[in-house]
């Protein structure tokens, strides 16, 4: 069971991540300050490293989907949280909308194709 969820935790945690360095992206004033600037470098990294890895198990797109909804609806409710972005409940309602649709996505399950060249013999030409 941990086995199957330890993709799904993997992307998980890089949605987590992404949030973290669309936020510091935006403080980080076209990266002219050091702090956020940095803490936008290591997390965009870990982020994608983490998205490399849950595709191994996961369809790439249902992955990406997945990592974009949940990253950029806990940017949103971040910013409104800080009150760097309004408040709005129909804003609400749309970003809902799409943790939604990534959670649906992710109760489809599925394996990841296998590339089309992948299952073709070597040949010797």
């Amino acid at each position: 069971m941990l086995q199957r969820s330890l993709p799904w935790l993997v992307l998980l945690a890089s949605a987590i991540l992404e949030a973290v360095w669309a936020t510091a992206l935006g403080q980080s004033d076209g990266f002219t300050r050091p702090l956020p600037t940095t803490v936008f470098a290591v997390t965009a990294t870990l982020s994608m490293l983490g998205l490399g890895i849950a595709v191994k198990s996961i369809p790439l797109g249902t992955a990406y989907a997945v990592w974009v909804g949940i990253g950029a609806g806990l940017t949103v409710a971040w910013a409104m949280a800080t009150g760097a972005e309004p408040f709005s409940f129909v804003k609400v309602l749309f970003i809902g909308g799409i943790v939604v649709c990534a959670a649906g996505l992710k109760s489809l399950g599925g394996k990841p194709a296998k590339p089309a060249n992948s299952a073709a013999p070597a040949s010797g030409r």
